[in-house]
């Protein structure tokens, strides 16, 4: 990503999309959507995020040891979603005439019954590789920490997913609507990093080919959506998160600012009911108040959401106006991570996916959801 470009692209017009976001009760957040489990964010042996915590430059053997990781991990806890693979080579500032190879993995779920050209998905999206320098470069904020916080976003909604469709197929003769169905998928990018400097050849290779690839595969003819592009609801890309500074994320595009204002009053919500660990005074996303009738900057992030915005999809970019004091620096590795943060965005980025695929009703509790729920109670009264 990196510095700001004018914003010629942010005016390209995007399909409206109309989202029946329903709401989670206070019920719901407080003792049936599953928490964080700090020991699966532990930076040696959390079962998400420490596998991330390693050089993972394109083409070696760290990127391949990570998206082992990702396959493990959706084989394992989210055996329902389908798994596949996107591969482009490209020659970079760095490496003569050799072809690096990009590999971006693509996680859905979508309705049991749905057919792929109806479906229109939430997409939560990451960049998984590393900085090609300085040697041994982690990128913790940049961006492992969120690729754990969407691991543990979509596991802690799978089983109300599995519900509510249930709870569809059932009623199927009764009044829900076919027609336009919901999925959400993942998206785990590859070569968002420059290996020499930032130009529009030497960063984003996974997402400009996938982007390209995706514009150019088109769905059966009778389809509601064209092609696989259009099947994109929202583009929701987490980066630069995680680190213990106070940093603020601006409504960045006009034509996304009612989901900014959705997550906003998530993330106002969940302090209030005390469901955050990290420092409760701070707020990550001041712009709810902006009107759609304000004046929007006219500047966007260099960042992997670029070739997908100028193809008219809609995109919610999370990603900090003053990036992390170690960005780009050795240290930014696991032991600059704020693990309340990161645990704090997993939570926040959990809530608005239920909230948008509309899984009010369809969470049960968890054995230890009561517990949970004594222990955060028993803390904020010692406190």
């Amino acid at each position: 990503m990196r510095g700001l470009v004018l914003a010629g692209l942010s005016t390209v017009l995007a399909p409206l999309i109309v989202n029946a976001y329903k709401p989670l009760s206070d019920d719901t957040l407080l003792n049936l959507l599953p928490r964080p489990d700090t020991a699966d964010f532990d930076i040696r042996t959390g079962n998400l995020l420490a596998p991330i915590l390693v050089p993972r430059v394109p083409g070696t053997s760290g990127s391949l040891k990570v998206q082992r990781h990702f396959v493990d991990f959706f084989h394992n806890s989210l055996p329902d979603w389908s798994l596949t693979f996107q591969n482009s080579t490209s020659k970079t500032p760095v490496h003569g005439d050799t072809e690096v190879p990009f590999v971006n993995l693509i996680a859905v779920r979508d309705p049991p019954w749905a057919k792929s050209g109806n479906v229109g998905r939430l997409t939560l999206v990451a960049h998984y590789d590393s900085k090609y320098s300085p040697d041994g470069f982690i990128g913790a904020t940049d961006s492992a920490a969120p690729c754990a916080m969407i691991m543990h976003a979509i596991k802690s909604i799978d089983t109300a997913l599995t519900a509510k469709w249930g709870a569809m197929q059932a009623q199927q003769d009764l009044d829900f609507d076919f027609e336009e169905d919901k999925g959400i998928q993942v998206l785990f990018l590859d070569g968002e990093e420059a290996f020499k400097s930032w130009t529009a050849t030497d960063s984003i290779y996974g997402a400009r080919s996938l982007a390209e690839e995706w514009e150019n595969t088109m769905h059966p003819a009778t389809s509601i959506y064209s092609n696989y592009l259009d099947s994109i609801e929202l583009f929701v890309l987490l980066d630069l998160l995680g680190s213990p500074e106070d940093l603020k994320i601006p409504s960045w595009q006009h034509s996304s600012h009612w989901s900014y204002v959705h997550m906003a009053e998530m993330e106002e919500r969940l302090r209030k009911l005390g469901m955050f660990k990290s420092d409760s005074k701070r707020i990550w996303l001041p712009d709810k108040a902006k009107k759609e009738t304000d004046r929007f900057n006219s500047y966007m992030m260099q960042d992997d959401h670029i070739p997908f915005i100028a193809r008219g999809v809609q995109v919610l970019h999370l990603i900090p106006a003053r990036f992390p004091s170690v960005w780009h620096r050795i240290e930014d590795d696991g032991e600059h991570l704020d693990i309340p943060t990161v645990e704090d965005w997993a939570l926040l980025t959990s809530a608005f996916a239920a909230e948008y695929l509309e899984l009010e009703g369809f969470f049960e509790p968890s054995k230890n959801a009561g517990v949970k729920r004594r222990e955060a109670l028993t803390s904020k009264t010692e406190l």
